[in-house]
Parts: structure tokens; sequence; C-alpha cells
């Protein structure tokens, strides 16, 4: 054994310096994937052309006015859909990862926890029922109404997950089956706003379960960045205490953590990051799973650098599924929420085949 094997301090730093070189790496690769995604289309410039709007738009935003084809294709229309993208794949990511941790199930995601059947029938309430669902929003807002909907039934799903959790003890495996029940619950209510509805709102219904970016615009990111931003930090700074939560509730309690605050406080976080993306995108599911399964195998179990690597693996994957999704049969573009079912659909079945269905330890 040499001398820096011996080493613990050197063992450290360099396992920390492989970590850093990981999360760089993945930034470096997400930037150059925004990059293909702001080209990528049927109105197709050159790569360098694409950094100089991005250099204009930042240094000197007059000079794009001479360009205005160019500044509605890029700045209008993909930018905000690439950021749209990046903050959803970032928010699923982050909260299927805490959840995982905090309920120590590597299945948890915000997709099997039931919170997206949720926000699915506040929307589709939102839909059928129109401004007379929420009266003191305008009606030219109806989108509004959708948004503000699928926000409010996702936290109630999270509330009444939570409160049967606690009426038995808050065990994780409790939590887990009234997720699951909360989100047949849900999806019955689902099925039944779309037999009683017309036509019209039921292909609107359809349309936004399938999950897209199609409503990408600045106004939404404007509002989901600070949220998911605030988000990300908050879950980042109790990256120690998930740690310690690894090691078992008594263990984190005689180390001095308030596990069913964390838990409670985690579990609202997470569904804030997850369900302001989601009222704006619908449902996309699965990101909240591959992202920290991935994240697990490349870079370990280490919280502190595996949320943002989450973060950033779902941010990649969701970002160039939804290129995918505009551009392989361009002029159509198809749901990505779609592309997601049958990528996570294989990429579940291949973690049950390799066995890694196992309850964290």
């Amino acid at each position: 054994m040499t001398a820096y094997q011996k080493n613990p301090i050197s063992l450290f730093l360099s396992g920390r310096r492989r970590k850093f070189i990981v999360l760089i790496t993945l930034l470096i690769l997400l930037f150059l994937t925004c990059i293909y995604a702001l080209n990528a289309g049927s109105f197709h410039l050159p790569f360098e052309r694409i950094l100089i709007i991005l250099y204009q738009m930042i240094t000197d935003p007059a000079a794009l006015e001479g360009a205005k084809s160019e500044k509605i294709v890029v700045i209008d229309f993909r930018m905000p859909r690439v950021i749209l993208a990046i903050l959803t794949g970032m928010s699923l990511a982050v909260a299927g990862c805490v959840m995982q941790a905090l309920l120590k199930n590597p299945l948890v995601s915000p997709f099997t926890l039931g919170l997206s059947s949720a926000a699915s029938f506040g929307a589709a309430m939102a839909i059928v029922f129109g401004p007379a669902l929420f009266p003191f929003i305008p009606t030219q807002y109806q989108n509004g109404t959708i948004i503000l909907s699928a926000f409010l039934i996702g936290w109630l799903s999270i509330l009444l997950i939570y409160a049967i959790s606690r009426m038995k003890g808050s065990s994780s495996a409790t939590l887990i089956l009234s997720g699951v029940v909360i989100g047949y619950i849900f999806t019955a209510g689902v099925m039944i706003l779309k037999y009683l509805t017309n036509d019209e709102k039921l292909r609107e219904i359809t349309l936004w379960l399938m999950g897209g970016m199609w409503g990408a615009n600045w106004g939404a990111v404007l509002i989901v960045t600070p949220i998911t931003l605030l988000c990300f930090l908050y879950l980042e700074s109790r990256a120690w205490d998930l740690n310690t939560l690894a090691a078992g509730d008594d263990v984190a309690k005689n180390l001095g953590v308030n596990v069913n605050r964390l838990r409670l406080t985690g579990l609202f976080v997470a569904t804030l990051a997850s369900s302001a993306c989601l009222a704006f995108t619908g449902i996309i599911g699965f990101i909240g799973l591959m992202g920290p399964h991935i994240g697990r195998m490349i870079i370990g179990n280490d919280n502190r650098y595996l949320i943002p690597c989450s973060a950033l693996l779902g941010a990649f994957i969701l970002l160039i599924s939804d290129t995918a999704a505009r551009t392989v049969m361009d002029p159509i573009e198809i749901p990505v929420g779609v592309i997601m079912y049958i990528i996570g659909g294989i990429f579940f079945m291949i973690l049950i085949l390799r066995g890694q269905h196992r309850v964290i330890t």
C-alpha cells in the first residue's frame, strides 16, 4: 500500500475532486445541449451564430433589432422552452432524490407518490369548470386557473399522504402506500371528468396529461426560476441531515436531527419545486426516478453531491428528450411526456432486472 493510499486526507480530497470533475463535466454537457437545442429545428442557424445572439442579448440587446427573425426564433420561442425544460428536469430530479432519501426507498419520486396524478386532476378540474373554479381570476387568464389548480391539488395530495401516515405512524412504507392510494383516487377523478366533459375539453385534458413544453414563455420562466432555485438551495443545505437519516431514524435523532420536521419540510419543499413546474408543463414522469439513480451510479450516495448531480442529470435528460420530441418528426411535435414514458419504462424494468429495487438502508 502506497503512502498516498494510507493517507485518509488524500483519499478524501481525491474522492471529492473526482465528484467535482463529474459535476463540472455534466454542467459542460448541459451547456452544449442547450446550444444544440437552440439550434435544432426547422429554422436552422449555425452554432457560432447562436453564441453571437446569446452574447448580444446580454451585452447589447439593441443589436438584435437588425435580425428580428433570428431573435424571435431563438430568444422568444426556443430559449424559454429550453430554460423551462432545464428547470423542470432539475426540480423533478431533485424532488425524487430528496424523497428517496427521506423515505429510504429508491422507487419514490413525484410520479410514483401520486403528485403527478393529483396535479393532473387539478388541471382537469380547471379545464372542465373554467372560470367558475376561480372566479377571482379574469376570464382572459384561463391558463392561470389551470396552473393554480394543478399546483394547489398537488400540494393537497402531499398533505393527505402525510396526514394518513401520521395516523398510522410515520414509516416510509406507510407514506409510499398512501401515495399510491391517493394517486389512484385522483386518477379516478380525472377519468370521471373526462367522461363527463365535451369533446373539445376532453382533447385539452388529454393533451395536458401527455406533458409538453408548448406553454413555455418568459412569464412561466420568471415564475418557475426563483421557486426552483430557492427549493434547490434549501434542500442542498439539508444534505448533511439527509446523509445522517440514511443511518436510521434513531441514529439521526441521537445526532440532533429532528426527523419528523426534516421529513415534513423536505417533502413540502420537494413538492413545491415539482408541482410548480408540472403546473406549466403537464405530466412528465420518471425524471425523478432516473436522475437520482444514474447519479448514484456515477457519484455515490453522498447527498451533498448527489442532489446537484441529480439536478444536472434531470435537466439534461428532459432537455434532450424535449429537443428530440420537437425535431424527430419535424414539423410534427411529439409530447415529451410520451417519450419519457417510453424511456422511463425501459429504465424502470432495467432497475428491476438488476435487483436495484431494494429499499435503501
